[in-house]
């Protein structure tokens, strides 16, 4: 990893606890200012605990949510004349684009932006949060799997993103499963709940 890049700070024990599992972590340019090239180190989660439920009941292996955050490094660094509010917004609508790419990179379709909020990080940050649906056909389930994104911009110790999205209905429903367990009868607001406890504890 370059010396100038470091992973964002994630809530590990939750997300071990919860089931969560890391699936990647990667260092790239996610996108080009006019004075820089903005570096991401990310790190991407996988809900195993539903994904290894799921496919116990039905076969069907695929990940049903996921979480991820990431911390931005400029090279060459900001400027001293150039301050983060300066450049927010066009962090901020950089990472909502790069974020609709990423679902449609998984086979997700109609992707549309939604509303906006705020919240306050764990740490004490504004965050600015903007939804995304989106749709994917199950390949022999006759089904179609309809989700929900948050992404989450903003600068603390640094600028961070953080993201990730969830099923609109329960697992079990989606299946057509009677008697399902636990971790596929989750509601669609137990998911929303989570993922967006688990973007404001990224610092």
């Amino acid at each position: 990893m370059p010396d100038d890049a470091s992973f964002p700070t994630v809530p590990e024990a939750r997300l071990r606890d919860d089931g969560w599992e890391l699936t990647d972590e990667t260092v790239e340019t996610v996108f080009e200012l006019s004075t820089a090239s903005v570096v991401g180190a990310t790190r991407l989660y996988g809900d195993s605990r539903t994904r290894e439920a799921a496919l116990e009941a039905t076969d069907i292996d695929r990940q049903w949510r996921f979480f991820f955050a990431t911390a931005l490094t400029f090279r060459p660094p900001l400027t001293p004349g150039i301050g983060p509010a300066m450049i927010l917004p066009t962090v901020r609508s950089e990472a909502q684009s790069t974020f609709a790419d990423e679902l449609r990179n998984r086979g997700f379709e109609d992707v549309e932006r939604g509303r906006r909020e705020r919240v306050r990080t764990d740490s004490g940050d504004r965050a600015r949060l903007r939804t995304y649906t989106a749709s994917l056909s199950l390949d022999g389930v006759g089904a179609t799997l309809s989700i929900t994104g948050w992404v989450g911009v903003w600068h603390g110790d640094g600028f961070r993103i953080a993201a990730g999205a969830y099923p609109n209905r329960p697992v079990a429903e989606i299946l057509d499963l009677a008697d399902a367990p636990a971790e596929l009868e989750r509601s669609p607001q137990d998911y929303r709940d989570e993922l967006l406890d688990l973007i404001r504890a990224v610092e």
